[in-house]
This record gives C-alpha cells, structure tokens and sequence, in this order.
C-alpha cells in the first residue's frame, strides 16, 4: 500500500475517525442523571516530591430519582504526573455509605439495579457505577458501587442501604420502594 492509501485525510476514514473519536470521548450519557458530586473533602495518603500526591477524595450525591436520600463515596485519586495529566488509572477501592436525609418521596418507577450515579474512572476504559435496588420485603433502598472495565470488571465493590422510615411527626406517608419497581 502507498502512504497515501493510509492517509487520515482520505474522505473514507474521515466521518468513521471522527464517529471514533466522538464516541471514547463523550462525557456522558442519559444515566448521568445525578449532578457531579460535591467534593466534602481530601486527604493526601502518598507524599510525591515533585508531582502532587496520592489522595482520598470524599464526595457527596443525592439521589436524582428518590428525594430524600443522598450517598457518600471515598475514592482513591492517583497523583504523580500521569494522575496530574489525568492519564493515570485509577484504582477499584470506592467505599460508599447512603442515608436518608429527609422525607423519602420516589420520583418515578424504576428498574432494580438502575444507574444513580456514573463517573469515568481512567481515560477510556474504567468508570464507577453506583446503582440501585429495592428490598421490598424488608421496604429497603439497597446501593452499591462499583468500577467496571471495557473487557473486565472489578470484584471489588461496596453496599449501602437505607430503610424508608417516616421523616418527622409530620410525615405520616411512607412510600414503599416495591410500588415503584418495574
């Protein structure tokens, strides 16, 4: 073959490199239905000279489907120049707690282990899931998070759960997350 039956500029490569490209850069899809999470804070656990250090990263989230219930996440964020470019892959250690922090009020119906939160964990492949599910015999709102890979996943993971209990005198009317699952 000639260069020029390899060039990048041929018109037949174009739309398909651009489609490429487009596709392992895109931010997000519909699942982000929760905001970027608020950072609450960061402590370095590896000392780096020259480049900035290994940290633990806390982070807050509510619920975009279920008012009333907000998780909490620890992750590990690598330092060093590639962390620093963005290039490092993080690992798979996320722990995670969720609470009910007012009254419990569902959005709409759901899928057990639908997406509540989504995060890229590396450049391309890896990214962090939080999902959720309903225990409706015990009427339980059960989250885990998780990091995944385009060809492997992680076994490593962490459950939450929090029961929908009445908020307050006032709040007399306790939803069962069963009614709401498809």
């Amino acid at each position: 073959m000639t260069r020029k039956a390899l060039s990048l500029r041929d018109t037949r490569w174009g739309p398909s490199a651009l489609l490429a490209l487009v596709l392992a850069l895109w931010p997000g899809s519909s699942v982000f239905a929760a905001d970027e999470p608020d950072l609450i804070f960061r402590r370095s656990t590896v000392f780096k000279l020259l480049s900035p250090n290994d940290k633990l990263a806390t982070y807050g989230v509510d619920d975009p489907e279920v008012e009333g219930v907000a998780c909490h996440f620890t992750v590990p964020e690598r330092g060093g120049f590639k962390g620093w470019l963005g290039l490092a892959e993080e690992v798979s250690d996320i722990s995670l707690a969720c609470r009910q922090i007012g009254p419990i009020r569902f959005k709409d119906k759901m899928e057990q282990g639908d997406d509540m939160f989504r995060k890229r964990r590396s450049l391309f492949f890896k990214k962090m899931q939080i999902v959720r599910g309903c225990d409706a015999k015990r009427n339980v709102l059960v989250y885990m998070v998780y990091s995944d890979r385009l060809i492997e996943g992680s076994p490593k993971n962490s459950t939450s759960s929090v029961p929908i209990m009445p908020w307050g005198s006032a709040d007399t009317m306790v939803q069962k997350c069963g009614e709401f699952i498809q």
